[in-house]
């Protein structure tokens, strides 16, 4: 229990009350808490499948089409961070309060180039180490980086109120496509 002065009385308030001003009901602060574990583990598994990509560190066969898309990759991951600048983004798949929409770069054509960029040089890794179980790792990074994309963009639907139609102009990870 808790006192609290209102008007020159003293009130205990109980276990289940709450106090006046005291933030976002307690359900959604359940809601906000799965979501951030969510986010934790899905950045815990991404971090473990490109670790399993890059293992072991032997020589790798680096092929013309695996150079290509490691180029492709650089490029498109710098591009991408000269226009979202560090601080703006997270690796957690939750929108910064102080962050602002990008939409400009290689964002006016993909929602998620970093996570773009990121697919690309998984592609390079596997073409690289020519490992059939590096295409289901492949796989497998694809579908957490669309799981912690879907995450991320439903708190930029909350945060940002042009988000929803920018959403529905540019696709997620393959311009025009996907």
């Amino acid at each position: 229990m808790r006192a609290i002065a209102s008007t020159g009385r003293t009130r205990f308030i109980g276990a289940r009350e709450r106090l006046p001003g005291a933030g976002p009901e307690p359900k959604r602060n359940d809601i906000m808490t799965r979501i951030a574990i969510g986010g934790r583990l899905l950045v815990v598994a991404q971090f473990t499948l490109l670790a399993w990509l890059i293992w072991p560190l032997t020589a790798q066969a680096w092929s013309l089409p695996a150079l290509a898309l490691l180029g492709c990759a650089l490029a498109l991951g710098l591009w991408s961070v000269v226009h979202n600048r560090p601080g703006n983004f997270n690796i957690r798949p939750e929108p910064k309060v102080s962050g602002r929409l990008v939409t400009s770069g290689p964002y006016r054509y993909m929602r998620n180039p970093m996570y773009s960029a990121l697919l690309l040089f998984a592609a390079a890794e596997v073409v690289a180490y020519g490992d059939p179980w590096k295409i289901l790792c492949w796989l497998a990074l694809a579908l957490v980086l669309l799981a912690k994309a879907m995450l991320e963009e439903h708190g930029l639907r909350a945060q940002h109120a042009g988000y929803a139609e920018y959403a529905k102009r540019v696709r997620r990870f393959i311009p025009g496509v996907f």
